[in-house]
């Protein structure tokens, strides 16, 4: 948010000056984002910034109107139904999205390739955030011949949990999908994981930095300043009908060799060079 804020103000957009921003965050509830979304609305925005299925969804069911940038990357806009096609929405819906089969087939080429003679993993799904990214993996973890095995998180329970609950012995890895809360439990996660001394991947750097083994996905920072084009396009007059969905271009992947070390396996010079960051 404080990227969104500074990248707005260069465009003269200056919180509290020439723009008011109003946030609310759903903390992981679905009834404070159902609350959220309907006090954004009533203060009769300009524009709209949802992130994640469950906060789209609440503000969709409110308005059709209000012009809607979307940070998704849980679900393809058109297969929700939010849009008629990736090149002209024709909906008040635009924003960024990410293509969920290719980054799910990355995650298995990356976990394959650490954990030696992988055949059953654990994936952990956010039911929160919907079918599509599950059912991508899914579908790609078959192509591959790798056996998996859901774990899934409806709450009212703490993912972390829930992870160690979902755990078997014969998982030999755990596959974390993207969501939100998955983001903000990374920590939880990775200590649950090095307890039972067992390998993940993560979308998120939050895993990977706080003791997981490795993560892929989207650099969360440069996601958010991607948003801002589509605002400022828009409070200066265009369509959302006419502005085009776009993917995210920078992605981080993260090693942890302390991790790795602990785990007992070994990262090949191929993965080490393809690296963003290395942590020892």
């Amino acid at each position: 948010m404080d990227a969104l804020r500074r990248d707005m103000g260069t465009q003269g957009f200056i919180d509290g000056q020439t723009v008011r921003i109003v946030e609310r965050w759903g903390e992981g509830k679905p009834e404070r984002v159902q609350q959220g979304a309907r006090d954004l609305v009533d203060q009769g925005p300009e524009v709209i910034v949802a992130v994640g299925r469950p906060s789209i969804e609440a503000i969709r069911a409110l308005t059709r109107a209000v012009p809607i940038v979307i940070a998704e990357l849980e679900n393809d806009p058109v297969a929700m139904g939010w849009a008629e096609s990736i090149a002209k929405p024709s909906s008040n819906v635009t924003g960024m999205y990410l293509d969920a089969p290719e980054i799910c087939e990355r995650w298995l080429q990356q976990i394959s390739a650490l954990v030696p003679n992988l055949s059953k993993a654990g994936v952990l799904w956010d039911v929160a955030t919907g079918t599509y990214q599950r059912d991508a993996f899914i579908k790609a973890a078959t192509a591959a011949a790798l056996e998996t095995v859901l774990i899934e998180y409806r709450g009212p329970a703490t993912i972390d949990t829930v992870v160690e609950v979902g755990l078997k012995p014969d998982m030999q890895a755990l596959v974390q999908l993207g969501s939100p809360l998955i983001y903000q439990s990374g920590g939880r996660i990775a200590e649950v994981l090095a307890r039972h001394r067992r390998p993940g991947i993560s979308p998120f750097r939050t895993f990977s930095a706080n003791g997981g083994l490795v993560s892929y996905g989207v650099d969360i920072l440069a996601l958010y300043r991607r948003v801002v084009p589509f605002v400022v396009k828009l409070l200066r007059g265009a369509r959302p009908a006419e502005l085009p969905f776009e993917r995210p271009n920078k992605f981080e992947f993260v090693l942890n060799l302390k991790a790795a070390k602990t785990l007992g396996l070994t990262i090949s010079p191929q993965l080490l060079l393809a690296a963003d960051e290395v942590i020892d």
